[in-house]
């Protein structure tokens, strides 16, 4: 089991070996690397270059026994105003490479849906527009099997590059991935996503782009994107909308210290005034507990915690 009590000297100039002086930081503020703008320090920031790097990470920390966490766009991440006492490897800065042959285009785990969108329009390639607004990374796409406005990866992959718990290279099809909604065996079995191909079609950019844009203007008007948040907070309950559920609850706008329920969609809790954690826990508590109460119907978080 990885140990908080590492000997982070040691591993650090491990890390240094592998990924160079400039690829690696200490006491980094996550709040700067996550949509909530929230988080405490990292003890160890690394940033490998490529999947070769990468792996070289993971096995260093797992010698080292040393917690470590992957970190795409940090759109679904709420992290402790104490920090995280680990490692955080960040995938955006290195793994960002994309090579199209065909109609399939292949990105590595670091690129933005939101780039990855754009580049597939660009080449008149279509499937990806349902992605266009959605704030993360391909690697955290696929590891929760994120959708919107009904598409999702499921419907595009065709493949994934991942490394396994053994340190191994492996590459899966999209039906030995086991996607489900907000699940997959990427999640499940701690595998590590280096890179997806995505099956698309054939398509007129001009149309591509329509479609990209009114799905834009669609978020822009539902969503209260003006705000720091980590998207929607609550996974959507069986039979249910989490947001009319808080909405009849009569819980929009309810507020603790800097973090509230969002006035203009409930179903996303937002930093309205540099929220700390411990702020926004106390709203997405105070939600499930009154909605539960309610409706008899306990919320769970779609938000993932570190720290």
């Amino acid at each position: 089991m990885p140990d908080a009590d590492y000997d982070r000297d040691s591993l650090a100039a491990k890390l240094r070996q592998i990924v160079g002086e400039d690829n690696i930081a200490f006491d980094e503020p996550l709040s700067g690397h996550t949509t909530f703008k929230i988080g405490g320090p990292a003890d160890i920031f690394v940033s490998p270059d490529d999947a070769d790097e990468l792996r070289g990470v993971l096995a260093a920390c797992a010698e080292a026994r040393a917690p470590h966490f992957l970190l795409g766009c940090g759109s679904d991440l709420l992290v402790s105003d104490e920090g995280y006492r680990g490692v955080i490897v960040s995938l955006t800065e290195g793994l960002v490479g994309v090579t199209v042959e065909g109609k399939e285009m292949t990105c590595q785990a670091g690129v933005s849906l939101r780039e990855a969108s754009e580049m597939a329009c660009e080449l008149g390639l279509s499937g990806l527009e349902f992605a266009c607004g959605i704030p993360g990374s391909v690697g955290g796409a696929c590891y929760m099997n994120a959708g919107a406005y009904g598409g999702s990866m499921a419907d595009v992959l065709s493949s994934v590059r991942v490394i396994c718990p053994d340190g191994s290279l492996a590459t899966l099809s999209v039906d030995e991935l086991e996607l489900g909604y907000r699940k997959s065996r990427i999640a499940s079995e701690g595998l590590v996503v280096v890179s997806a191909t995505f099956a698309l079609k054939a398509g007129k950019p001009e149309v591509i782009r329509e479609r990209m844009e009114e799905l834009t203007r669609q978020r822009e008007e539902k969503q209260p994107l003006e705000l720091p948040s980590a998207g929607s907070t609550f996974k959507r309950p069986e039979g249910y909308f989490a947001g009319k559920l808080i909405m009849d609850a009569g819980l929009k706008g309810y507020q603790v210290g800097g973090a509230a329920v969002s006035k203009k969609h409930a179903g996303f809790v937002v930093n309205v005034d540099e929220a700390t954690a411990a702020d926004v826990h106390a709203v997405i508590e105070h939600v499930q507990d009154e909605v539960e109460r309610q409706f008899g119907v306990r919320l769970e978080p779609e938000v993932r915690f570190l720290g």
